[in-house]
Parts: C-alpha cells; structure tokens; sequence
C-alpha cells in the first residue's frame, strides 16, 4: 500500500512562489511585487504581462534568483531557495535557468558557437568537444548552421538573439526566463524567437516563462499571468 501511495503523488512544481514580496528599502518605501503565490509546471508557456512599472521584470528577476525577495520564497523543484547562500543561486541557476533578456549580451570578441559554449565551460559537466558539438547542434536547430563562427557583429538582430536563445538551453536547463525577448526585433525577427522558443516548449519540453509587453505574442502563449501594481491581477490559461 504505501508503495503505490508513494507512486501517485504527484512530483513538486518546477517553480512555484509562496507569498513573495520585494520591497525597495527607502525613506519611502517601494514595493515591487507583492505577495504572489503561483506555480508553473513542465513544458508549459507563459506570459508575464502588466502596465509599465507593474513588476513584471522584478517578478522575473525573483524567479530566476537573481534579486532575493523581502518576505516569501521561490521553490525550484520543490526545493527552498531562500537561504541559500550566493554561490548555491549561482549554481542552481547554472544547472537549471536559462536566461534570454531583450538585449542579446553576447560577449562581441567571441563567436556564436563560443558564447553558447561559455554557459557549459563553467557547470564543467562535458568535455571540451561534446561542449562544441551541443552547441554547434542547439545553433543547427535554431537555424543558424551557418552562422556558426561569426561576431554578433556580423549577425543581425533576429540571429543573435537566437544566439542567445541557444546559449540559455546550453546546460539543458527545465527553465527558461525571457524578459522582452522580442523587444527590440522588428516584426520578422519577432517571429523567428517566438517560433524558437515555442519549439523548446513542444519539442523539448522545457517550460518559458516570458515577460512581454506584446500581446499579440502574449496572446499566442498558453497561459497569462498579468500583473498590476505588483500583484497578480489574473491567472489564467488560453
């Protein structure tokens, strides 16, 4: 009996929050999220929307444990995050998160196949060719099979952002933190990332989150999470 009891329950959220808040310590202070409870599963797609200044980035920012929270907690795999100490963040962050912000940040003297390998340099989990192979393969089904040795330079603003895009899957993290991928492209760039990243949702089954202040991209991912004043204000599937 207990062995089938342990068999069907259920595995802990990928991410989940439990009453995070993040206020800004000032002679008046400013609350940036407030007391949000939410969880996000395997393989799934969601939007973080809101106004400007709702706390959609510093929302983001708290999942991917790059701010710690004034009050609450951030579970990754059903494990707390909350006391532990900066280099556990990083390598929880090295091993599970991968990060795609509105500007590419590729480091300019390095070339595509070089900067999605950086990522693997530093976890060390892989040999120095396998780390070329994984990311000469994550470049190929982005598209970019001929993009490989070039500078960002020399690529355009859609290509190094799937450069980007490439880089954050380097480790095959679970997760995948967007804030404004889409941001700075123009419309046919814009396609091609969100083509990208909608590809790992169904083909590899790493979950996206996305902040974005496109609906029409908003509206195209499975689920929406819309901020207002730093609170959630609606959750919901579409």
């Amino acid at each position: 009996m207990s062995g089938d009891l342990k068999s069907e329950i259920a595995p802990p959220p990928l991410l989940e929050t439990r009453n995070l808040t993040r206020i800004l310590p000032a002679v008046v202070p400013v609350t940036l999220v407030e007391d949000i409870s939410m969880s996000v599963g395997a393989a799934e797609f969601v939007a973080i929307t809101g106004p400007s200044g709702s706390g959609k980035s510093s929302l983001l920012y708290l999942l991917g444990l790059l701010d710690r929270p004034t009050s609450g907690e951030v579970l990754i795999g059903g494990r707390k995050t909350h006391d532990l100490s900066k280099s556990d963040h990083a390598q929880l962050r090295l091993e599970k998160i991968g990060f795609v912000f509105q500007f590419h940040f590729l480091l300019p003297e390095f070339t595509a196949l070089e900067n999605v390998m950086i990522p693997m340099q530093k976890l060390g989990a892989l040999s120095a060719s396998n780390q070329k192979d994984r990311a000469a393969g994550l470049l190929e089904a982005l598209g970019l099979a001929d993009f490989l040795h070039r500078r960002p330079a020399q690529l355009s603003g859609g290509q190094r952002q799937r450069v980007a895009v490439a880089r954050a899957l380097a480790n095959a993290p679970d997760l995948i933190l967007a804030d404004e991928p889409t941001g700075s492209l123009d419309s046919a760039a814009t396609e091609q990332v969100f083509a990208s990243l909608q590809t790992i949702v169904e083909e590899q089954q790493t979950t996206v989150v996305a902040v974005t202040h496109d609906m029409d991209i908003a509206g195209r991912m499975q689920r929406r999470i819309h901020l207002v004043d730093g609170k959630i204000d609606y959750d919901r599937d579409q």
